[in-house]
């Protein structure tokens, strides 16, 4: 996750994430997550796998248990995503080989999520907490920890949790917008993956 973005993959539909797919890559994002919201979404997972091989990372999303994880790492998920902090997924994704990124809120769920294994924490719902300025408190006694804030992030905001210290980002609606998926709007989301992507660069350049 060089890149530092991870689009949040949200559709009715496997076509519709589809779409919302090509119009983050056209914009020069490398990395989504699938959400196990999606219907369909592992047999989606081993497709997409298929098709971009090692030219895009594929991660799952949304996953609260063992067996899910287990179901998203077999289709070849390269990492595993979950909102909340749950250890018998951690330890399904650290017998595979697969980062995984549990979801946690407090300084204490942070370090427990770490010490179960955890590669990296997403952070969420960060937004509701102070969005990057909870960033910054949580880095000060946890400058160890790599944090990926999801949640309240937006164009406007990117830029300020990297500069806070987040590692990545986790980006949902306001990169992809279903009601333009259904539209056929592909453009604007193109549009709002490259101005993501010079959000996050430009921070990192300004940080040195």
């Amino acid at each position: 996750m060089n890149l530092g973005i991870v689009p949040v993959i949200r559709a009715p539909s496997a076509e519709l994430a589809q779409r919302a797919i090509d119009a983050v890559r056209a914009g020069g994002i490398d990395v989504i997550e699938v959400t196990m919201t999606v219907p369909g979404a592992v047999p989606l997972i081993e497709s997409l796998v298929r098709r971009y091989g090692s030219d895009m990372l594929i991660g799952a999303g949304t996953v609260l248990d063992a067996e899910t994880a287990r179901a998203c790492t077999l289709a070849g998920a390269a990492f595993v995503v979950s909102p909340i902090l749950d250890e018998p997924t951690i330890a399904s994704c650290r017998s595979y080989g697969v980062p995984v990124l549990p979801g946690a809120l407090t300084p204490t769920e942070i370090v427990r999520a770490v010490r179960a294994g955890a590669d990296m924490v997403k952070v969420f719902p960060c937004g509701a907490m102070g969005g990057a300025s909870y960033i910054k408190s949580l880095k000060a006694p946890l400058p160890q920890v790599h944090l990926v804030p999801t949640g309240g992030v937006s164009e406007k905001t990117a830029g300020d949790f990297i500069r806070a210290g987040a590692s990545a980002i986790g980006v949902g609606a306001d990169l992809i917008d279903v009601e333009k998926l259904r539209a056929g709007d592909t453009d604007s989301i193109v549009a709002s993956a490259r101005r993501y992507v010079n959000a996050v660069q430009s921070a990192r350049a300004a940080m040195g």
